[in-house]
């Protein structure tokens, strides 16, 4: 099956070579920015995996996330799951106090039964 072409406009090739080049961004937003420039150059996909290091799924990956959602989505990660330790520091803060334990959070999770991410 032939994969979709990638056509940057002159912008999002702007965005991406700014977005290479200023060093403040993390690791794999960065891989991400060069593997959509080499698609939009048609560089072969065995070439870019040689290059960069990545897995044939993040070459996949980034293209469907551009050609779906824009350059945007396709370079940045989303939102992370809350997790304990993230649910304690929100209610410490939002309630102003100094310290909450995390069976504390465990047991208002479980009455009012807020969905916990499983199944």
């Amino acid at each position: 099956m032939r994969q979709a072409k990638i056509q940057l406009t002159e912008e999002e090739r702007a965005t991406l070579k700014s977005f290479r080049s200023k060093g403040q961004h993390m690791t794999r937003e960065v891989n991400r920015a060069h593997i959509l420039s080499a698609l939009d150059q048609n560089v072969p996909e065995k070439h870019i995996l040689s290059v960069l290091g990545v897995g044939r799924t993040a070459i996949w990956r980034t293209r469907s996330a551009y050609l779906e959602k824009g350059l945007d989505y396709a370079l940045h990660d989303g939102a992370r799951r809350w997790t304990i330790a993230l649910l304690t520091e929100a209610i410490r803060q939002q309630l102003k106090l100094r310290k909450i334990s995390r069976e504390s959070i465990r047991l208002f999770l479980k009455k009012t039964t807020v969905s916990r991410g499983g199944n």
